[in-house]
């Protein structure tokens, strides 16, 4: 049974590292994403349009 709590206070204590590491990668700028904003430009993006007209009213039936 004492194997039991030492696996436990072993996983928290893991788990609050890994926590730890994760923010600290945030805080440090691990996860910006520098390259798409630079070749953002190159490509065109063309506005879709729908080509669904709707009735005028005067054509609407009654």
């Amino acid at each position: 049974m004492e194997v039991i709590f030492v696996l436990i206070a072993i996983s928290l204590i893991l788990a609050g590292s890994f926590l730890f590491l994760f923010f600290r990668a945030m805080k440090g700028g691990q996860f910006d994403d520098n390259h798409t904003p630079a070749i953002r430009i190159l490509f065109e993006n063309e506005p879709k349009i729908k080509d669904k007209k709707e009735p005028s009213p005067s054509t609407k039936s009654k």
